[in-house]
């Protein structure tokens, strides 16, 4: 590509969901420099609460298949109307459809692809835990780049598929900015929030699946309960939310947990509430752990593969860390955090200080590094994946 020039980026996603590369695709559309890349968006179907936040100059294609496998020939005659100088794909689900449509089409643009989870998930049928690994081997090899959200899922995209390092390029998601500390400020209208109340609150930020373990977190929460008054409020839908529901009452906590729903500014429930509780059993980078640190919310989290580790990166100091289905770790440290408010202070204040990392204006040039090939990707070294808890 010749330097100097704008070079236009086609992204591609199924739509624009709730989910966390959701978010990081719209801070990407937004954030992109448009003195060096002019983006556009392809979405299998135009939906999603983001989609009315995209970018007024970026143009949105909706493919249209009726479902996602069946996307690659229109997103192959996009490519082909529009010959852009990038493909980047943001999803780990649409990778695949991405390089068969690059391939359809016969493209010359760059193709840089984006991983964001662990490769050999749980929640995820046999089935596809046994095609999707060899389909992404032979696919991920038209990749000019494929870039990862953690060391760990580096080490998943060199181990399982067996990309040569200098392919793999880790990029953390840009989540801190100013729009997220101004966003804070804004009001909450919650009777459980208001500065009268003297019952700390409990935050959760995450779909209602599977894989985000939501009954330890609900039986973690229970304990809490039972020795120190609390409520706990939960950001985010998904279909295990009767089900979740119904667990409440089975273990006696209905009336100290809100089931909120999604919520596109969870900022301003992060700065009012005390901790943080995540409990996944599988991750990439928890974008929901970073915002809420950088908000000085203490976090207690699964030490699950990916990203936590990263994220927290000296616990016992700026978050704590359990054993992945560990209910009574999770209940312990959220204990500790209540009843010590000078430790809560302390958590917080290094929460703060350490999602600098995650700040959104390096990681922006990074991947704009990384999609227009400006530059070598850099060596890192990548660690094994650790033994499961």
């Amino acid at each position: 590509m010749m330097q100097g020039r704008v070079r236009r980026i086609l992204c591609f996603a199924p739509t624009l969901g709730d989910g966390g590369a959701d978010r990081v695709l719209l801070m990407l559309l937004k954030g992109l420099d448009r003195r060096r890349i002019a983006p556009s968006l392809a979405l299998n179907r135009i939906a999603g609460p983001f989609v009315e936040d995209v970018p007024r100059d970026v143009p949105i294609h909706e493919l249209g298949a009726p479902r996602l496998l069946l996307a690659a020939p229109a997103l192959a005659r996009r490519m082909q109307r529009d010959d852009p100088d990038i493909v980047f794909s943001m999803h780990g689900g649409s990778n695949v459809i991405a390089c068969a449509a690059h391939a359809l089409a016969r493209s010359r643009a760059r193709l840089v692809l984006s991983e964001r989870s662990s490769l050999v998930r749980e929640d995820r049928s046999a089935m596809r835990r046994f095609l999707e690994p060899r389909a992404k081997r032979i696919a991920y090899r038209r990749a000019n780049l494929v870039t990862a959200v953690s060391h760990g899922v580096a080490g998943d995209l060199a181990a399982i598929l067996g990309l040569v390092r200098e392919k793999i390029e880790v990029v953390y998601n840009p989540m801190v900015d100013d729009e997220l500390v101004a966003r804070s400020t804004e009001p909450v209208d919650h009777p459980w929030l208001v500065p009268s109340s003297r019952i700390p609150v409990v935050l959760a930020v995450g779909r209602l699946v599977d894989i985000k373990d939501y009954p330890t977190l609900l039986r973690a929460f229970a304990r809490v309960v039972a020795v120190h008054p609390a409520r706990l409020i939960v950001l985010g839908d998904g279909p295990r939310r009767q089900e979740l529901a119904a667990l409440t009452r089975t273990i006696g906590i209905h009336d100290a947990v809100d089931f909120r729903g999604f919520d596109k500014n969870p900022f301003r429930f992060m700065v009012r509430t005390s901790v943080f509780l995540h409990a996944s059993r599988a991750e990439g980078l928890p974008g929901a752990m970073i915002q809420a640190m950088a908000c000085g919310l203490p976090v207690v989290a699964t030490d699950c593969d990916f990203g936590p580790r990263e994220v927290i990166a000296r616990p016992g100091r700026d978050g704590f860390l359990v054993p992945v289905g560990d209910e009574a770790g999770l209940a312990r440290h959220v204990l500790e955090l209540l009843a010590d408010p000078v430790l809560a202070r302390r958590v917080s204040d290094d929460a703060k200080v350490s999602s600098a990392r995650f700040a959104s204006a390096a990681i922006l040039t990074q991947y704009e590094d990384a999609l227009l090939g400006s530059e070598e990707p850099h060596v890192r070294e990548i660690p094994r994946k650790r033994q499961s808890d």
